[in-house]
């Protein structure tokens, strides 16, 4: 008996020194999958999902191949946390996502908790990286970056302007409504309303009445595409047609489909157009191929899943402390939306934003694009 136990220890010592056992590495992807803003959930599914076909087929990352497993929130931070604890017990060791920061803040406390390696694509609240967790990391921005572009812009091209910031909110649409309200208000303009609405109402016809009345001719909006639709669509409705202007939150062509013509003209912050990128260019065509427009956070998905191999291959084994370790070294990594190299709190040192212009491209579709591009 105890020489076949002998025999068994053995064997099993043997597979795991072979790397035939526990040869895959799992990465989640969690976002919107379904519901309202199932259009960002596409987005990052696509993304990491070629991003993790891409290395596999140079090899994986030290002979391994990523084997990713998907979780739908539903943007509902509930539903964020019961994703979180069925990676964890699915044996997930590395995640990309989520897309609400309202979402990717509670899970990656289950991350932390559990070994985990989470890098978003999409969560741009300050709060994600402020808490001296281990495991955290974005390859976008933060919201107190964008809101310093989102403000100065406003009291560079609007000084005399009449301004009214409204939110949804979330941690992400009234955290970025208030640092875009900090960086005007700094630079001397006061904005003349400042109230929220609720994710998931349909008649804001109060609230353009409401700012039809005190003369608002530039709205700000905190908030993402669905909601911010439906405030531009009902307010040229009804006559009432300022200059809109949002964040990352509407980078969707859904935001079209819901506003309609009256978007034209919106203004909007978010990185430089990494569909130009060089290294991007590759991708650009496998996503378009395919049939699907990398639009948004399609690219910054992909080079999430980038950041992650990146971690793996460095440390030398898929241990996710390791692997955070050596991508907080400063030493940068490359991706498909350029260089990243990450501070000791997991934020990007060099993330930017810049302003676009929804408007009617080449072929008369209405869309974003750079300014002065």
């Amino acid at each position: 008996m105890k020489k076949h136990l002998i025999s068994s220890a053995a064997l099993v010592a043997g597979l795991l020194l072979s790397g035939t056992a526990f040869a895959d590495i799992k990465v989640g992807v969690m976002g919107p999958l379904t519901g309202p803003n199932a259009a960002f959930g596409a987005q990052l599914q696509k993304g990491a999902e070629q991003a993790a076909k891409d290395i596999n087929a140079a090899g994986g990352i030290n002979g391994e191949k990523i084997v990713v497993e998907l979780g739908d929130d539903v943007s509902d931070p509930k539903q964020g946390v019961s994703v979180a604890n069925k990676f964890v017990g699915d044996g997930v060791q590395f995640v990309v996502g989520a897309f609400n920061s309202s979402v990717s803040i509670p899970s990656s406390d289950v991350f932390a908790e559990n070994g985990i390696l989470q890098v978003t694509p999409a969560s741009t609240n300050p709060k994600f990286t402020e808490r001296d967790l281990w495991n955290v990391f974005r390859t976008c921005g933060r919201d107190d970056q964008q809101g310093a572009v989102a403000g100065k812009y406003i009291a560079d091209n609007f000084k005399d302007k009449k301004v009214a910031v409204i939110h949804d909110k979330t941690t992400y649409g009234q955290g970025l409504a208030d640092e875009t309200k900090k960086a005007m208000n700094a630079a001397g303009v006061k904005e003349v309303m400042y109230e929220g609405v609720n994710v998931g109402d349909k008649d804001f016809s109060s609230l353009i009445s409401k700012m039809k009345s005190a003369g608002v001719q530039i709205l700000y909006w905190g908030g993402l595409h669905t909601e911010g639709g439906l405030i531009v669509r009902q307010g040229a409705d009804a006559g009432f047609k300022p200059t809109f202007m949002s964040g990352d939150g509407i980078t969707s062509d859904e935001f079209v489909t819901i506003g309609g013509p009256a978007v034209e003209g919106t203004l909007m912050t978010f990185g430089p157009d990494a569909t130009k990128n060089p290294a991007a260019a590759n991708a650009v065509k496998e996503f378009r191929d395919a049939g699907f427009n990398p639009e948004a956070y399609t690219l910054y998905s992909y080079a999430s899943m980038q950041i992650i191999a990146e971690g793996i291959k460095r440390a030398g084994s898929a241990d996710p402390q390791a692997a955070a370790s050596k991508l907080r070294d400063g030493e940068p990594v490359s991706t498909v939306i350029g260089n990243i190299a990450y501070d000791s709190k997991g934020d990007r040192k060099d993330a930017d934003y810049t302003m676009y212009v929804w408007k009617p491209n080449a072929e008369g579709k209405i869309t974003y694009a750079e300014i002065g591009k």
